[in-house]
């Protein structure tokens, strides 16, 4: 599928990246090593130190090329696109859209929920009788838990507020049994807590890492059925946030972005060596786990799973696409409300 395989990743520090013909070339040390048509590309992602021809930058600005830059954590600097296409009258009703945001934010709050319980869940299933009896309960009571934020988020009263604290004590609740999740022998690869900007230790760098990943995707997402991906409904607007991608984003995490960091740590592709330990106690993965992670995430993304709402199995790299197009639908008024992606 085109929206599968049309991104090249640039991981390794001092490449160069250049136009030639209608070509992307990518060298190292004068040395090519990769040639792609322009016609088969919709984005570029550089991590870290890369060189880019100004010809190259005006070459995919006018092929509709997305070129994103970001630091060797993930961390997002820059993007770099041509001319904006959309349709006005479906952003004029996304504007609309935030004198009401609640319905919207309550589903993809309930959404996220609903994945975070199914990853739990999925877990106690395929390593219950692994676990010794107080993690099986406390994993077990969490879900539990969880099934009563839920009931309570769909019962809630108009209230953003009250549906942000729905979703915090979730997060909360999801992420005090984490630990129990994963399966490696090395102890650097424990859980403690979140910590994001910087990351910490080497569970919250593979996160954020996918994370900004995922956040890429929906961003491409909104903006290829014309939504402007800064105007969100549960995400605060702020300026150079991509609120609406972060929305969309909520729901596919425990689907896309945390399954593939335990089955990565779980089935020891990622070690404890995989992972540097900078100045500050920054954590950040080395090139060859980012390497291993940007492989791991295009097999992810072919991975058909059934749509819930579609009734139909798609790849899981096309979810976002298909959650923004039924998003434009509602705001359009072809769907009474918007349907999260739910995982099973």
């Amino acid at each position: 599928m085109k929206k599968l395989l049309n991104t090249v990743y640039v991981t390794t520090d001092g490449a160069s990246l250049r136009k030639e013909g209608e070509n992307l070339v990518a060298e190292v040390d004068g040395a090519e090593r990769a040639r792609v048509p322009f016609h088969m590309l919709a984005s570029i992602v550089t991590f870290g130190s890369i060189c880019v021809s100004p010809a190259l930058m005006a070459a995919t600005a006018a092929a509709g090329i997305t070129l994103v830059f970001l630091d060797r954590n993930g961390r997002f600097q820059a993007r770099l696109e041509g001319p904006v296409t959309g349709n006005v009258l479906l952003r004029l009703s996304q504007y609309r859209g935030l004198d009401a945001p609640t319905n919207i934010a309550c589903s993809i709050v309930i959404g996220k929920m609903m994945n975070q319980r199914s990853v739990l869940m999925r877990c106690l299933r395929d390593y219950g009788d692994d676990y010794v009896e107080a993690d099986r309960r406390a994993i077990a009571a969490v879900i539990e838990r969880m099934a009563q934020s839920i009931r309570r988020a769909e019962l809630s009263d108009n209230s953003l507020d009250l549906l942000r604290g729905f979703e915090g004590e979730a997060a909360n609740l999801y992420f005090s049994v984490f630990d129990h999740l994963i399966r490696s022998p090395d102890t650097e690869l424990r859980w403690t807590g979140r910590s994001r900007r910087p990351p910490l230790d080497p569970i919250n760098a593979l996160l954020s890492f996918l994370y900004t990943l995922l956040t890429h995707d929906c961003r491409s997402a909104c903006e290829s059925v014309g939504l402007d991906p800064a105007v969100g409904f549960l995400h605060r607007v702020r300026p150079g946030r991509p609120s609406l991608a972060l929305d969309l984003m909520e729901e596919l995490r425990p689907v896309m972005a945390d399954r593939l960091a335990l089955s990565l740590i779980n089935r020891r592709q990622l070690r404890a060596k995989d992972f540097e330990t900078r100045d500050g106690g920054v954590v950040l993965l080395s090139d060859d786990a980012r390497r291993t992670v940007l492989t791991a995430w295009q097999e992810r993304k072919k991975e058909e799973r059934l749509h819930p709402f579609l009734d139909e199995k798609v790849p899981l790299g096309l979810v976002p696409y298909l959650q923004a197009q039924m998003l434009a639908r509602h705001l359009r008024g072809d769907l009474d409300a918007y349907p999260p992606y739910f995982w099973k």
